[in-house]
């Protein structure tokens, strides 16, 4: 790859969206078969996929110059329509890979650097218990390898040649962080699968690579992760069928009250996520709210105590029958 190739505008970006779109659609019956954590419901490619069409819809038309602005709206329009841990994942880490960007009409190595460091903020610090072993190991790997390879770099960091270095050393990371995921944790390890939030993860990665590059995305490396194959079986029917529900919502908070409702749900249920969409004031913003429950009306009565959910889905966890 050429440098003087690179697609450093918002039309890059605009072509990453819609190509990890195409690509979470071709790949989600794949990501499906090999979910089988936090919860075997074999949907994480069906909401990556969902997730990621929404913030592409949002900006299909937009016309900008401000990559991080793009970004933000289409981040937004993802938080509101996430689908599952998965999608509100991605979510997060679309809105936290913006917010360096903003005002900015050109991508560098430090821009992408720093956004990567910012979206592994949001995104670890979203979830009350973040877990290693999963999508987050990915995000965590990119965001380590961009900073260690600017801190190293030889040529000059603004360059297009510095940009084209990072992500060559992003995309090797992921593809690393992947592999490592069977055997960070025991439920992939017992079905002998790598984490399917994790693969949807590198094929973001490697799309957004492909997209500023200007270059084809090469799947085929993909066929050495265990379980991913498409002859493979679909090993989420064989876990313990789940019970209870899945409740998302939007909701308007204060620092102390997003704080107490997250303990809360925290004693409530579990896979808590909760991250900011937007400021509405000094000290209030509009939330994402996650979580999983035995019964949807305890978790809404009490989210409700805060403020008006709205925006609000419930899905049943247990979809073996699929």
């Amino acid at each position: 790859m050429t440098p003087q190739k690179l697609d450093t505008s918002v039309r890059a970006i605009k072509e990453w969206l819609a190509r990890s779109v195409k690509s979470l659609g071709n790949h989600s019956d794949r990501l499906n078969a090999i979910n089988v954590f936090p919860v075997a419901d074999g949907d994480t490619g069906s909401n990556l996929y969902l997730t990621a069409r929404a913030g592409h819809d949002a900006v299909s038309e937009l016309e900008s110059d401000d990559i991080g602005g793009f970004l933000e709206v289409a981040a937004r329009a993802s938080m509101e329509s996430a689908r599952g841990n998965s999608g509100t994942i991605f979510a997060v880490f679309l809105s936290g890979l913006s917010e360096p960007w903003i005002g900015q009409e050109r991508l560098t190595a430090p821009l992408l650097a720093l956004g990567l460091e910012r979206a592994k903020v949001r995104s670890w610090s979203a979830l009350s218990e973040p877990v290693e072993g999963t999508m987050l190991s990915v995000i965590n790997a990119i965001a380590l390898a961009a900073g260690s390879t600017l801190a190293h770099i030889k040529t000059d960091p603004e360059s297009r040649a510095a940009l084209d270095t990072l992500l060559v050393q992003m995309k090797q990371a992921a593809q690393l962080a992947v592999k490592g995921t069977e055997t960070e944790l025991e439920p992939l390890l017992e079905a002998g699968v790598v984490d399917a939030g994790a693969v949807g993860m590198l094929i973001i990665i490697d799309e957004l690579c492909a997209a500023v590059r200007n270059d084809d995305t090469d799947f085929s490396s993909y066929e050495s992760f265990h379980g991913y194959k498409i002859q493979d079986p679909h090993v989420h029917k064989n876990g313990e069928p789940e019970t209870g529900v899945e409740v998302m919502c939007t909701v308007s908070l204060d620092a102390l009250g997003a704080a107490t409702l997250r303990g809360q749900l925290d004693a409530l249920g579990n896979s808590v996520i909760m991250s900011p969409v937007n400021q509405l004031e000094e000290d209030t913003y509009r939330w994402r709210v996650h979580v999983h429950v035995d019964e949807p009306q305890p978790a809404l009565d009490l989210i409700g105590k805060y403020g008006d959910p709205v925006n609000v889905s419930v899905t049943d966890l247990c979809t073996h029958d699929d």
